[in-house]
């Protein structure tokens, strides 16, 4: 069964598979911070999507669709066009070089992130593991 991106079903999936990570528990013991993900519009799809991912030493503690940024309580946002989303889901884009380079916008402290790269390439390595169904 494959979750459309995005959707709620789609970051619950991707919550499951962190905490069934050995590799990603190892990469973030120490991580406390959770993320608030914003699609926003570009050709591909139409409008603006919000996915919070909880996630303390090691574990994704929540997952959600959300209706708007503050509908939860996160230490970092980061936004990106759908495109751009798709290119790090895929593995076509590191995840840190798309925050360097500005292709994905951050709010909170980056040098944080930046002391946790394998845990970020973690992450993306368990999103290539979530069964996903693009739109068209």
């Amino acid at each position: 069964m494959a979750f459309k991106f995005p959707s709620d079903e789609w970051i619950k999936e991707l919550s499951r598979q962190l905490n069934a990570s050995e590799a990603y528990e190892k990469s973030a013991k120490d991580w406390e911070g959770d993320f608030i993900f914003i699609i926003e519009p570009d050709e591909a799809y139409p409008q603006t999507a919000y996915l919070f991912l909880g996630l303390y030493h090691g574990k994704s503690t929540d997952a959600a669709m959300i209706s708007s940024p503050t509908e939860r309580e996160a230490e970092f946002t980061i936004s990106a066009p759908f495109s751009i989303w798709r290119q790090v889901i895929e593995g076509k884009l590191d995840p840190i070089q798309g925050m360097m380079t500005r292709k994905m916008k951050v709010q909170g402290n980056m040098m944080k992130i930046m002391r946790y790269p394998k845990a970020a390439k973690e992450i993306v390595s368990c999103c290539a593991l979530v069964p996903t169904e693009w739109p068209s």
